[in-house]
C-alpha cells in the first residue's frame, strides 16, 4: 500500500533519545514526513528535535500528551499525510517495527503496537494496562491487548472523524475506544520494547486518568 506517511512524535525532556527515534523513523519509513512536539521540556529536546524533525511544534509549557498528540494530528492533515505514525520520545519503540504497523492498514483503520508486559514493563504499568486491556476489550467487544501503547499507526479518516477529550495520557485510551463506537477497525501487531529512560506516566495519577476515560466512553455507549 502506497501511503504519503507523517510521523508525530511528543517529547518532553527526551534530549537524549528524541534525536534517535526521529532518525530510526527516517530509516525505517523512507519518506516519512517527521513531525516533532517539544511539550514545554526543560532541557535540549527542543534542539534535537529541530535537528532530526521536518517540523517542529514547540509548548511553552508542559499541557500533557493528549495536546501534543492533537497539535501534531493537526500539521498531519495540513500536510495531506494519509497515514499517520505516532511514537513515543524515549526510545521504547523500536521504529523499525513501523513498517510492519503501516501494512496491517490494509485490513484495520488503526494499527496498535503491542508490547509484552512480562518483557520489563514495570509492575504498576503492567497491573494498569492489564486492566485497562479487560475493560476496554469488554465494551468495545473485540480484544485490545494493549489500549495504552504509543506505538500506533492511524488511517486518515480516523484522525479526521475521532473527536477524544483528555490532555494527558489518557487521551491515547479514549481516542481508541472513540474510534471503535464509530465503528473503526482495530488491529494490533506485536512489537519489541525497550525500557531504560525513565517514563513520565504517574502510575496514581495518570492511571485514575485512564480509568476516567474508560467510565466516559461506557457511558457514552450507553446511551
Amino acid at each position: 500500500m502506497s501511503l504519503r506517511v507523517a510521523c508525530v512524535i511528543p517529547a518532553y525532556d527526551a534530549e537524549a533519545t528524541v534525536g534517535g527515534v526521529a532518525r530510526g523513523v527516517r530509516a525505517a519509513v523512507p519518506g516519512a514526513f517527521v513531525i516533532g512536539v517539544d511539550d514545554g521540556s526543560r532541557d535540549g529536546t527542543r534542539a534535537a528535535l529541530d535537528a532530526a524533525c521536518d517540523v517542529v511544534i514547540a509548548h511553552a509549557r508542559n499541557a500533557g500528551k493528549g495536546v501534543a498528540l492533537r497539535a501534531g494530528f493537526a500539521v498531519a492533515l495540513a500536510r495531506e499525510a494519509h497515514a499517520v505514525l505516532t511514537l513515543d520520545a524515549d526510545g521504547q519503540h523500536d521504529p523499525a517495527a513501523a513498517p510492519a504497523l503501516l501494512a496491517a492498514l490494509d485490513g484495520a483503520d488503526l494499527v496498535i503496537g503491542t508490547r509484552a508486559r512480562a518483557a520489563g514493563m514495570p509492575i504498576g504499568r503492567r497491573l494498569t494496562n492489564a486492566l485497562a486491556s479487560a475493560a476496554v476489550s469488554r465494551i468495545l467487544g473485540t480484544s485490545v491487548p494493549d489500549p495504552q501503547s504509543g506505538f500506533r499507526a492511524l488511517g486518515r479518516r480516523v484522525i479526521e472523524r475521532v473527536r477524544a477529550g483528555g490532555d494527558r495520557y489518557e487521551f491515547e485510551t479514549e481516542f481508541l475506544m472513540a474510534a471503535g463506537a464509530l465503528g473503526f477497525r482495530i488491529a494490533a501487531v506485536p512489537v519489541a520494547t525497550r525500557y531504560g529512560a525513565p517514563s513520565h506516566f504517574r502510575a496514581f495519577s495518570d492511571s485514575a486518568r485512564v480509568v476516567r476515560a474508560i467510565w466516559r466512553q461506557r457511558a457514552a455507549a450507553a446511551r
